[in-house]
């Protein structure tokens, strides 16, 4: 019998996006840090944030871009070249796709981001609340994966 016993769940992380995923859907503080310590153990690079607003295309849409691209480089995830962008733009893209499939256009959201990258690829992860009147909160989870490139 082997003396290795590995955290919960750290053998379904096999690739930025289940990281990026793992690491959206924590609720605590200190769900998030144990998360995070997984990852770095297995050399991913990571950054968290935070968007809300309205399901309108001028409003949540612009945000979410803004607090991707914002986290992305203020955290040293990507660096400031066109491959980077155009590779963590297309992730944000395909993962806000997931989150607004037949939201209603005054519907407030609330949504964690997780932003996760290993040597060749970038996810971003999606998951939150949304609803037109509080009593019909419900979770809506969106994911994009993208390859960097030579950039």
């Amino acid at each position: 019998m082997s003396d290795f016993n590995p955290p919960f769940l750290v053998q379904s992380i096999r690739s930025v996006a289940t990281a990026a995923m793992l690491l959206a859907l924590t609720r605590t503080i200190s769900d998030e840090e144990t998360v995070k310590k997984m990852l770095a153990d297995q050399g991913y690079r990571f950054v968290v944030t935070e968007v809300g607003g309205k399901s309108s295309l001028t409003e949540f849409q612009e945000k979410t871009t803004k607090a991707v691209i914002g986290a992305a480089l203020n955290s040293g995830i990507i660096g400031k070249s066109a491959t980077n962008y155009h590779a963590l733009l297309h992730a944000t893209d395909e993962a806000k796709r997931g989150i607004m499939v037949n939201v209603a256009s005054s519907v407030s959201l609330a949504v964690k981001i997780a932003i996760v990258r290993d040597d060749s690829w970038i996810a971003v992860a999606l998951f939150g609340d949304s609803a037109l009147h509080p009593l019909t909160n419900h979770e809506r989870a969106g994911l994009g994966v993208m390859h960097l490139g030579n950039g």
